[in-house]
């Protein structure tokens, strides 16, 4: 065989990973919103890199809980929120949808504000910059096609990367970073479980599997391509897990070696200035725009999705106004009220931003066991279900997170006892 004819079906194998990527970066990495750039950034400057040893075990729980979703996706060709409702009854699926909804709605609105507080940065009052992006996300989502849009939102993907260009502007003591990775601790205060438990809640975020999945159907993707978006999933998951913990470096390596504290990302971006240099806190707050735009136009398309799927009205980037009336509808309200609240006089929304990332948490166990019941359901994935190590490990992160949840509602009620 000749060179060239073993190059041939490279070539072929990369364009058909090329057609297919997309649902699976894209998910992963627009849970680095402003909310979990906020959770990152406290965590890094009020307990420097003792939470890094997370992020592997992290990445590895969002690799198994988004390569179900992506299974369940490309085998049934339908939404979680559809296979929810068919097997579970619409009691169920509507108190579900009910809590996401509410939770969603508190994560735009973090958005927004993640929007706001950026380009104030750059001295541009949120009455201009949140306004436009509104406007910016609803025109991307409502006139645009499904390929186009994801030409998008993969471009804003990839615009993660500042944060790891400020992460080693920060200049970190490597060798610290490096066992703080590999080393478990653990604190018994409220501050330092609510962020451990808090971290889970914004890296694998309930709304993910509802999307990917949504998403992977309204593509098109077929079972036959199901190697191929298994990369995208495993990609996508590395990189957003990555981009997490250069996010807790930067702030430990700068505000938690200096004392100083922070409330938010934009204090975060301010703060590194003088520590870190310009270049650096200017890409910090870059990246907090481009995260909190990026999100702003995922999670309410997320919104619309699950509640159209749940009670089976037509659904889909790919359709437009008149085939999908309720869809839009939806859509455009997530985003006014998103932007609306932003511009009402609330000195803070940190508190509000850190809850809707902590509901995160708690409602990701009761999403994960629906998923499990339905992926190992032989009827509806044949030989797709799941196998005996796999199930082992998805059952074990519930478990794990049942128990998290419970501290969390511990260390928020008693905080005393935790010290």
């Amino acid at each position: 065989m000749t060179l060239s004819q073993r190059i041939k079906p490279l070539r072929i194998r990369l364009a058909l990973l090329l057609a297919v990527v997309g649902p699976g970066i894209i998910t992963a990495n627009v849970d680095n919103d402003a909310g979990g750039i906020t959770t990152y950034s406290v965590a890094g400057a009020h307990y420097g890199y003792t939470l890094l040893w997370m992020m592997p075990l992290v990445a590895l729980a969002l690799i198994i809980i988004q390569e179900m979703s992506a299974r369940l996706g490309v085998v049934t060709g339908k939404g979680l929120a559809d296979l929810i409702r068919e097997r579970m009854g619409v009691k169920i699926t509507a108190l579900i949808i009910g809590v996401l909804v509410f939770a969603n709605l508190a994560n735009t609105v973090s958005e927004f504000a993640g929007v706001a507080a950026s380009m104030e940065i750059f001295g541009i009052s949120k009455y201009i910059s949140v306004p436009l992006a509104a406007i910016l996300v609803w025109v991307l989502i409502v006139k645009a096609d499904y390929k186009s849009v994801e030409r998008v939102f993969l471009v804003a993907s990839a615009l993660y990367l500042a944060y790891v260009a400020s992460g080693i502007m920060a200049r970190p003591p490597w060798d610290a970073v490096g066992r703080a990775a590999i080393t478990p601790s653990f604190q018994f205060d409220a501050g330092y479980v609510t962020l451990f438990v808090t971290i889970i809640g914004t890296t694998i975020a309930p709304w993910m599997q509802f999307y990917q999945q949504s998403s992977i159907v309204d593509k098109g993707l077929k079972i036959t391509e199901y190697a191929y978006e298994r990369i995208d999933v495993i990609v996508g998951s590395i990189f957003a897990v990555v981009v997490a913990a250069f996010i807790t470096i930067a702030c430990a390596a700068t505000l938690n070696a200096s004392g100083v504290r922070i409330e938010n990302a934009k204090d975060a971006a301010l703060a590194l200035g003088p520590l870190a240099g310009r270049y650096a806190a200017t890409l910090f707050a870059l990246g907090l725009l481009n995260a909190s735009v990026f999100s702003a136009a995922i999670l309410p398309l997320s919104t619309a999705y699950v509640v159209c799927e749940a009670f089976g009205w037509e659904a889909g980037v790919s359709r437009n106004l008149g085939e999908a009336p309720i869809f839009f509808t939806i859509y455009t309200a997530l985003i006014v009220l998103g932007a609306a609240v932003i511009l009402l006089p609330i000195k803070s929304l940190v508190q509000t931003m850190l809850a809707s990332q902590t509901l995160n948490g708690v409602l990701l166990p009761v999403i994960l066991i629906a998923m499990l019941s339905l992926i190992n359901n032989k009827r509806l994935m044949g030989k797709y279900v799941n196998g005996r190590i796999f199930n082992a490990l998805a059952w074990a992160m519930v478990v794990i997170l049942i128990v998290l949840t419970a501290i969390l509602v511990i260390a928020s009620v008693f905080p005393g006892l935790l010290g």
